[in-house]
């Protein structure tokens, strides 16, 4: 089996055997990362004729031996995730608190021999393998009960992000939330493209190396993310250099250490950041979580407003950033009036590109891409002009019958001129009125209420007319987003008013 969709669709459908025994896609996910290191490992050392990184007695070989069955199978399996996560390097990382899920050592067995051992990983090319892994995440992303889906990223939206960004060749790309890894593997893929550039050996050297950085909260996300990263022969084979991802961190605690070039992240959406402690009842309670960072503008409780704060940080004096945000970025008052204006001031915030609504596996999202760049202190706003384009406005995606393609951002990617930002026109004219590519000044923008960035402009169709409603599937999503869209702020306010009684 040589193409990717074919190898996952092989992987997957032992899945569904698996679930009956209470693997959730995760969890499954989880193993074929760990079984799927082991072989390559294996692979590789006989290729190179060099020593593997895997300890002997906990190697492939000694997974897979004939003699390696029931119980016997289970206990050594068990026992080589115990030792292989004391390791370092990318090795330790992507076993750290690994544990065997699979209760059954007969599927075990089945899972390593029929169908990891029978395919030769390290002969596919990084495209095949990497993409079959893609796949992986995406059928896993998709399992919505799970919670899977806050960390996955659609593929074609961060392919256009990229290709607006256009990240370079010795440049750092960090995402803060990095999830699977899609954004640093884009970025990776777009600086490694001949068509893009002709690297030297020390650029290929610092773009598997070095180039790319990433943090991650939720460890088993994080061992996801290293895999993709390695099976696309991304970050180091053994201990010697740092792994590029930085598992079980909170980015926000602390103001960052050093600053990047680049920046592309989806920050999870959700609730307001909260701490759960124990009152003196011994009852489990919810408080509010700040960052009191020296660093930010504002201090706040609004996780989203914190990352754009931290992305602000990150940046290095000119440096480039595209960061997804929910609506309520764009419009709330209070800490969010306070982040706008300073990221107007402060930085070329250029471009908002407003999301459709069905493109993201978790469910209520409303969203925006937000563009800008860190400039040095002056006394005068960095921000000139703001260009938006509406891909939401009579837009209708779903994530089975009309998903979202890379065509789709064809026309916004056009419109960005990334050769040159400065020679942007219009397609909106008070005689094309369905233009979706328009801008606002720095004065049209403050002279509106908290300094609001949700604009629009295009006349939403199916409120005029019946005959162009969508079809009524959709409209019921839609109305069903919006319902826990509403749901969340009220709760948010909810949570605020009770710490303030507490309080």
């Amino acid at each position: 089996m040589s193409d990717a969709s074919g190898i996952v669709q092989k992987l997957w459908s032992y899945c569904t055997v698996l679930r009956d025994d209470g693997l959730s896609y995760q969890d499954y996910l989880e193993q074929l990362t760990t079984l799927l290191f082991l072989k390559m490992a294996e692979e590789r050392a006989k290729i190179t004729g060099s020593e593997q990184p895997i300890p002997k007695g906990y190697r492939w070989s000694d997974l897979s031996a004939p003699q390696m069955e029931g119980d016997k199978l289970e206990r050594h399996y068990r026992k080589a995730l115990r030792e292989l996560a004391k390791k370092g390097g990318m090795l330790g990382l992507i076993f750290r608190k690994a544990q065997n899920k699979i209760q059954d050592p007969a599927k075990l067995r089945q899972l390593i021999v029929e169908l990891i051992g029978k395919e030769n990983w390290v002969s596919m090319s990084a495209d095949v393998k990497g993409d079959a892994y893609e796949g992986l995440l995406e059928r896993n992303a998709q399992d919505v009960k799970g919670g899977a889906g806050q960390y996955f990223t659609p593929r074609p939206l961060i392919e256009a992000i990229v290709d607006v960004i256009r990240p370079e060749p010795g440049e750092v790309i960090c995402d803060p939330a990095c999830g699977t890894g899609g954004f640093l593997l884009a970025a990776h893929d777009y600086i490694a493209d001949p068509k893009n550039y002709k690297l030297d050996r020390n650029q290929k050297k610092h773009l598997r190396y070095d180039a790319l950085r990433g943090v991650e909260l939720v460890e088993g996300v994080a061992r996801l993310c290293a895999m993709n990263l390695y099976l696309h022969g991304i970050g180091p084979d053994d201990s010697e250099r740092a792994v590029p991802i930085e598992s079980g961190m909170d980015a926000l605690r602390t103001a960052p250490a050093d600053t990047v070039n680049v920046v592309l992240t989806n920050p999870p959406f959700g609730k307001k950041s909260s701490i759960t402690i124990v009152t003196e009842e011994g009852e489990a309670d919810k408080q509010p979580l700040t960052y009191n960072r020296q660093d930010f503008w504002t201090t706040t409780s609004n996780k989203q407003l914190n990352f754009v704060q931290h992305v602000k940080s990150l940046l290095s004096i000119n440096g480039r950033a595209a960061v997804v945000v929910p609506d309520n970025v764009l419009f709330e008052g209070g800490s969010g009036e306070t982040v706008r204006r300073k990221l107007l001031q402060e930085c070329d915030l250029h471009t908002i590109l407003r999301l459709p609504t069905g493109i993201f596996y978790a469910q209520g999202v409303k969203a925006n891409v937000i563009f800008f760049e860190r400039k040095e202190a002056s006394e005068k706003p960095w921000t000139q002009r703001v260009w938006f384009y509406d891909l939401r406005t009579n837009k209708h995606f779903t994530l089975k019958q009309r998903r979202l393609a890379r065509a789709d951002l064809d026309e916004f990617v056009q419109l960005y001129k990334p050769e040159n930002r400065h020679t942007r026109r219009p397609t909106w004219k008070t005689n094309s009125p369905e233009g979706r590519w328009r801008s606002y000044t720095y004065d049209e923008i403050l002279a509106r209420d908290k300094a609001s960035l949700d604009i629009f402009w295009l006349r939403d169709e199916s409120l005029e007319d019946s005959a162009n409603l969508p079809d009524p599937h959709i409209l019921a999503a839609e109305i069903a987003d919006d319902l826990r869209a509403s749901l969340e702020q009220i709760e948010d306010v909810l949570a605020d008013l009770q710490g303030r009684v507490e309080g």
